[in-house]
């Protein structure tokens, strides 16, 4: 009855003994781990929030870009050193930016202002190194260049944001989950949770600074891996996926915005909800602009 085995006690009386553990729990847990909900939205959000919290006393909160980032890697990749190939590039570099701006909070110079974009188009062109190669020779130039100048712009203009946490936290979610969800739609599901994993753990930036009505130290820790990120995920989706080409400037235009917004004197809360609605205005015209190209949506 029911998987159940019935047995005769010595009083006469039945007794039931239950099926042994057959794992199920451990089943639906590895499932629910899987889900790229979870992988994507839940994960980064919980851990971006963890460390935020833990890390805002010493003004490194910033780090839970890449610390989200970083869970989102464990849990949805099978992330090996070679063959390198664009989208363990980017991978890469996001370390690497994060630990060069650990670096950077003991330097302040007026020369990291350009040298920073410079570096972030040298990257973008190295981590679309080998799909560029593929290219027909008169576009390579084309797709390179525009390429790097998204990039450089992108890292640019949230440096310019490093000490203004509201608007880097509301930029740095609306660009993340902009970025992912057209390169969702574009039939990329892995770029797709490089850009959501972004958005999500500065969502949680955000989150708490609303929550507190009080700002959060952002700095370069912050600024620089979700730019790279997102910018180079961003090129990556559209020379290999169907992310049309002018989606980017409209996703470009999101950190433009929090940098340029006029803000009423308000509390850090009407603050961060007046930038949020203005930038993801971009993030529905870059997903849409998208769906226009790739038709249905893959999922």
């Amino acid at each position: 009855m029911l998987g159940a085995h019935l047995q005769i006690s010595r009083t006469g009386s039945p007794v039931v003994n239950s099926p042994p553990f057959n794992g199920l729990p451990e089943v639906k847990l590895r499932e629910l781990l899987n889900h790229p909900a979870v992988q994507a939205g839940l994960a980064p959000f919980l851990v971006a929030l963890f460390t935020a919290e833990l890390l805002q006393r010493i003004r490194l909160s910033g780090l839970a870009i890449i610390a989200g980032f970083a869970i989102t890697i464990y849990m949805a990749s099978n992330f090996t050193i070679t063959p390198v190939s664009a989208s363990q590039k980017i991978v890469l570099l996001g370390w690497l930016s994060a630990l060069l701006a650990l670096l950077l909070t003991l330097l302040q110079a007026r020369w990291l202002n350009w040298l920073l974009p410079v570096l972030g188009g040298a990257a973008a062109i190295w981590t679309a190194q080998r799909i560029l190669q593929q290219q027909a020779p008169q576009t390579v130039l084309l797709w390179g260049a525009g390429c790097a100048a998204y990039v450089a712009i992108l890292v640019g203009i949230m440096d310019k944001l490093e000490h203004e946490p509201l608007r880097a936290a509301s930029a740095a979610t609306a660009l993340g989950i902009g970025t992912g969800a057209a390169a969702l739609v574009g039939a990329s599901a892995l770029l797709g949770q490089f850009g959501l994993a972004l958005g999500s753990a500065a969502s949680a930036h955000l989150l708490i600074q609303m929550a507190s009505n009080h700002t959060l130290p952002a700095g370069r820790t912050f600024t620089l891996p979700l730019a790279l990120i997102a910018g180079l995920t961003g090129c990556v989706a559209v020379l290999s996926a169907k992310l049309p080409w002018y989606a980017l400037p409209i996703l470009a235009a999101i950190p433009l915005a929090a940098w340029l917004m006029p803000l009423p004197r308000q509390s850090p809360r009407i603050q961060g909800l007046l930038l949020t609605m203005l930038a993801f205005v971009f993030v529905a015209g870059a997903v849409f602009v998208t769906w226009r190209v790739a038709g249905d949506v893959p999922f």
